[in-house]
């Protein structure tokens, strides 16, 4: 069976963070592992309060899964603090882990800081040269390579007051992907229309699409998403088998989500489980 870590944080709630991690190498038929970089009190409708791990605690959490344990994949969600990035990088660079996907988790769901502001330079120098894939959302995206989308083109950027989210997503893409990761994935969950995802690796674009699905239960999308990519590259698929896989898992997910709490309920990690069972009795 493939091995996959998340290092992340964790949710309470359950919708994302290491548990929505856990939830997703599940589904996927790989054996997942976490080691905890902050604790969130959060629900579907606000974060209460983070406690964060100490560096220390958060190495030596690594370093008890890689002194025992051959680990395909990597997935790096919230990092709260330049120390904690820096214990995380620290890590990465000893065990040199193959197949690193970071989500550069800034913002819950309902907009609070995952992130603190004076974190965004360590993460560009230290998390993300380490990353195999990069995986931002568009806020994200714009936060790390600083300029926003409404400024990527200028008044050439916009027909009849629209934005050409995909070129500037590519635009974007390639700023990013300069400051040294393999591969950079920017969502297009906040744009306008379909829901179209771009892939760029250095020389080649390639676009994701699907059907937008119109639901507010969309926690933990983020995680899912790149949860599943770190799970299908431990699985021997390539990088854009990989996202495409993803997508369509995720996609799946968000629309038979949850509405579960009062506010943004989570994905269905486990919708083709519940439907189909667990299969034939030889397969279990």
């Amino acid at each position: 069976m493939k091995k996959v870590l998340s290092i992340a944080g964790s949710d309470c709630s359950g919708g994302a963070g290491i548990q929505a991690d856990l939830k997703t190498f599940s589904a996927h038929g790989v054996f997942g592992m976490s080691a905890v970089v902050s604790v969130v009190a959060e629900n579907t409708s606000r974060v209460i309060a983070i406690q964060d791990v100490t560096p220390d605690m958060i190495e030596k959490q690594i370093d008890a899964v890689f002194e025992d344990i051959e680990v395909d994949a990597v997935k790096i969600g919230m990092l709260s603090t330049p120390d904690c990035m820096k214990a995380v990088a620290g890590r990465l660079r000893r065990y040199r882990p193959k197949n690193v996907v970071v989500d550069p988790v800034m913002y819950a769901k309902n907009g609070a800081p995952l992130m603190a502001p004076d974190a965004t330079d360590t993460l560009i120098g230290t998390i993300i040269p380490l990353a195999d894939v990069l995986t931002p959302n568009i806020p994200e995206a714009e936060k790390i390579a600083g300029i926003l989308v409404k400024d990527v083109f200028g008044a050439s950027g916009v027909s009849d007051g629209e934005i050409d989210w995909v070129g500037a997503m590519e635009n974007l893409a390639g700023r990013i992907h300069r400051m040294g990761c393999g591969n950079v994935l920017v969502k297009g969950g906040h744009s306008a229309g379909r829901a179209v995802d771009v892939l760029f690796d250095g020389s080649r674009f390639r676009h994701f699409d699907a059907s937008r699905v119109d639901t507010k239960n969309t926690h933990g999308t983020g995680c899912t998403y790149s949860s599943a990519i770190a799970s299908n590259l431990a699985l021997g698929m390539d990088m854009e088998q990989a996202v495409e896989r993803a997508k369509a898992y995720v996609t799946t997910a968000i629309r038979h989500s949850l509405a579960i709490g009062k506010g943004h309920g989570p994905t269905h990690h486990f919708y083709d489980l519940y439907r189909n069972g667990l299969g034939r009795e030889e397969d279990i």
